[in-house]
């Protein structure tokens, strides 16, 4: 018991000085260890240890001779252990970004002194057409002064003063404006395209892909206006006036209407896009095409009647539209949707009348077009007036027009035969699953043989019938 006790708690046990060599038999590799001892330190007088460093670095070690450079230093001290070759990705990475935001910088205030430009150019006729134009109410100024001085202003003024109310941008290349306020027009929608310049790799990669692909469309600066005539809808279109009486007197103000017109789809086309308007627009589609030997050689007239086109095709007409030269894309009226409709009940189309011009890169060239920028907006007024035809002419237009209401109403009722057709054999398999599930296994077993019969006696007979 003494035994045990000491060797848990008991005294320690006196330390040999000397080992035998059989004690450290499993450690021969120590066994001739030396004891380690104490390093000497060589004390240092106070003008030696004032000349020592702080802290070491490689510039000490050279200056006290030393044969290798030290490399410690500390964390906060960079510019010992980093060098600028150090930054070579994140250089390239800034200088990146840096040349981005240039570009979008420089893209987005080119397109908008662009919209500007033309906005300041155009807006005296808008002034002079309509009563309210954006939500502006400030006093116009007269054509004549515009005529004199106001272009050579747009052409030479990098910051126009437009107020902001007038142009909304919609992106960096899209600005919108908005003019209403006329005889025989409810509303007049404006919508300017630029290319994407604040985007370097969008805008380069547009112009790749044309190249490449003749079916990619190449990026257009343009303008596109899409006026709404009353089309004798004044009473629905234009607010009453306050009161209780407002709506009554509305009506009769407009009960007499004469704004409205035969609907029909005329367009003077430039050739370079005659085949992308088709494949795009319905309405378009309707039309045929035939040259006009007053026209200039780069335009064509899409129309459904050559009566149609006889009323259309004045003398101010065709000087405009030589005047504007190719900038013209188009200019179309409509009474068809744009897209092709796919159903009976759908809202019926409004009249409507479009002009699109591209946009030139030297503002004074906005002079060609005006003329018949002016122009458009008197056909409103031609269209009310005088745009009611023979009905031979008539009957035409709506011979084509009930020809494709026949088209549609084929295509739907294919669909709801179809439609019939699945619900039907949706009820067959629910009856047969239900008297599946009311007969014994034998029973299913004779009632799925006979169907099998029933199947195989049906193909025979359309293989004879095919022999």
């Amino acid at each position: 018991m003494a035994d045990i006790y000491n060797r848990l708690f008991g005294a320690q046990k006196p330390i040999a000085s000397s080992s035998s060599p059989g004690d450290d038999a499993d450690f021969p590799d120590f066994a001739g260890a030396p004891d380690p001892s104490p390093a000497s330190i060589s004390p240092l007088t106070p003008s030696q240890a004032s000349a020592q460093p702080a802290f070491p670095t490689a510039g000490n070690a050279a200056a006290a001779g030393s044969a290798s450079p030290i490399t410690y230093t500390k964390w906060y001290r960079i510019w010992e252990r980093a060098s600028p070759k150090d930054f070579t990705t994140e250089a390239f990475v800034f200088l990146f970004i840096a040349i981005l935001v240039a570009f979008h910088l420089w893209g987005t205030r080119t397109n908008r002194r662009k919209a500007k430009t033309w906005l300041s150019t155009h807006l005296p006729v808008l002034e002079k057409e309509f009563a309210v134009v954006g939500t502006n109410t400030r006093k116009a100024p007269t054509l004549e002064e515009v005529q004199a001085s106001g272009l050579r202003k747009a052409a030479g003024d990098a910051e126009l003063d437009v107020p902001k109310e007038l142009l909304k941008e919609n992106t960096n290349n899209e600005y919108i404006t908005y003019a209403t306020g006329r005889q025989n027009v409810a509303f007049v929608d404006f919508k300017l395209s630029f290319f994407k310049r604040y985007n370097p790799l969008v805008h380069f990669g547009e112009s790749a892909l044309n190249f490449l692909f003749e079916s990619m469309p190449a990026p257009v600066e343009r303008m596109e206006a899409t006026m709404y005539p009353f089309d004798g809808k004044e009473a629905s279109l234009v607010p009453p006036p306050p009161g209780k009486q407002g709506q009554e007197l509305l009506e009769q103000r407009f009960k007499n209407s004469t704004s409205g017109y035969d609907g029909f789809v005329w367009a003077v086309v430039n050739k370079d896009i005659m085949k992308q308007l088709r494949d795009e627009r319905y309405d378009i589609s309707l039309t045929t095409t035939k040259d006009h030997p007053k026209l200039p050689s780069w335009a064509t007239v899409m129309s459904e009647s050559s009566e149609v086109t006889d009323f259309m095709l004045t003398a101010d007409l065709i000087k405009a539209v030589g005047e504007a030269g190719e900038q013209l894309e188009y200019l179309l009226i409509s009474d068809q949707p744009i897209d092709r409709p796919q159903k009976l009940d759908e809202e019926p189309p409004k009249k409507r009348i479009f002009l699109s011009l591209r946009l030139p890169t030297s503002p004074l060239a906005y002079t060609s077009s005006l003329p018949l920028f002016s122009l458009f907006f008197t056909l409103a007024d031609k269209l009310s007036s005088s745009a009611h035809f023979r009905p031979e002419v008539l009957r035409k237009l709506r011979q084509t027009r009930e020809d494709e209401m026949r088209k549609l109403r084929r295509v739907d009722e294919d669909e709801k035969a179809e439609e019939r057709n699945v619900k039907r054999d949706k009820e067959k398999k629910e009856k047969r699953d239900r008297e599946l599930g009311r007969l014994g296994a034998d029973d299913q077993r004779k009632y799925l043989e006979k169907e099998r019969e029933k199947e195989r006696k049906k193909s025979e007979k359309k293989m004879s019938r095919k022999a």
